[in-house]
């Protein structure tokens, strides 16, 4: 279905039976089944924690719900506004409405445009969400010195940075619009514990702000920190 209307007490965002095959081309055609019939559903101010081993499926599902995989099978419900919006079956528009206004995604790899200082694009994303200019660039530079990346980089490009310091920065941009549902896929994996610990202030600022979040961690102890559920995996993997 296209959408439906929510109720008030609507989760923010519904999985329902989905599930995906790769097809490898370069390989005859092999398919290649990584997970099916993935159910669950998302509260606002609740943090669902993807679990399960390297290989399960656990980015998968994540680009699936930001639409940069498409599903197999099953319905994704987001809540856009007083409507239930089914992402696996919206045509690409609705998609991008949806990331610009509804679904933040907080990637394992920092793409940006080469040139462009740090400070521009985190407080783009922002301009993007519809902020003015002015409130965006005091919240990117909020985020930035939050974690702890120093002010001498900010008008420097990213690509630049050391890993750490890159995934600081894509951090801030996920974090500096106020999404109603935030994707994390691994965001802490490749940082200390002071800035680990930085990031976990922030998913629970987020969540007191009744965001609905999906996350993926690679420390325990962040895991256990934020989650409020831990759904593993494991429990849809699909069958050569």
């Amino acid at each position: 279905m296209a959408a439906a209307h929510a109720s008030p007490a609507a989760p923010a965002l519904v999985l329902d039976r989905i599930g995906k095959t790769f097809t490898m081309h370069l390989q005859g055609g092999a398919r290649l089944p990584v997970v099916r019939d993935v159910s669950f559903s998302v509260a606002p101010g609740e943090c669902v924690v993807l679990g399960g081993p390297s290989g399960a499926g656990k980015s998968s599902v994540l680009k699936m719900i930001y639409g940069n995989y498409r599903c197999d099978q099953g319905a994704i419900l987001v809540r856009d506004g007083s409507e239930l919006v089914d992402a696996a079956a919206a045509e690409p528009r609705r998609i991008i409405r949806l990331r610009r206004q509804r679904v933040g995604y907080v990637s394992q790899f920092l793409r940006v445009i080469p040139r462009v200082s740090a400070l521009a694009v985190v407080a783009q994303a922002a301009v993007a969400f519809g902020l003015p200019e002015g409130l965006a660039g005091a919240r990117a530079r909020d985020l930035l010195a939050r974690l702890n990346l120093p002010e001498r980089l900010w008008s420097l490009p990213p690509a630049t940075f050391s890993g750490g310091e890159q995934q600081r920065v894509n951090i801030a941009r996920g974090f500096v619009a106020t999404h109603d549902i935030l994707l994390l896929d691994e965001p802490t994996a490749s940082l200390d514990a002071k800035n680990r610990a930085a990031v976990v202030d922030l998913i629970h600022e987020r969540k007191r702000a009744g965001s609905a979040i999906v996350g993926i961690f690679h420390d325990d102890d962040v895991r256990e920190r934020v989650a409020d559920r831990i759904v593993d995996i494991t429990r849809f993997a699909a069958a050569a």
